[in-house]
């Protein structure tokens, strides 16, 4: 399903056209709790809990809004098991196992790399 752009400016989707519904996509991936939730749920379905253990230092409402977005986006499924107390997992849908895979590579040059990103000096008080 091709969705149409609002604005009606353009045919085609174009992430640096103000309107394009793209942009509200990029902004979640682009979420540093986005791209680590994601990279979590890549070895499988996981519980909130341990989400939350993975993603050191997360709040527990920054990751409950994060799972909703990308639930809401279709990046990820949410299924409750019926048991005292509920037993929910959240899982990669096939949408977020391709969003994965730039991502999971995005992780990995960063981690390759950040001995030689530049960082300011600490300015002197």
């Amino acid at each position: 399903m091709t969705t149409t752009c609002p604005s009606g400016q353009h045919s085609h989707h174009d992430v640096y056209a103000a309107q394009c519904p793209c942009r509200a996509l990029l902004d979640l991936l682009a979420n540093k709790w986005s791209a680590l939730a994601i990279g979590a749920l890549e070895d499988g379905p996981q519980r909130f809990g341990e989400l939350q253990r993975k993603l050191q230092g997360v709040s527990p409402k920054v990751l409950t809004q994060t799972l909703r977005r990308l639930e809401d986006f279709g990046i990820l499924d949410r299924t409750v098991y019926p048991a005292v107390p509920l037993h929910v997992e959240y899982s990669l849908t096939a949408l977020g196992r391709s969003a994965a895979i730039p991502l999971n590579a995005l992780r990995s040059w960063v981690e390759d790399n950040i001995d030689r990103a530049y960082r300011p000096e600490p300015v002197a008080p």
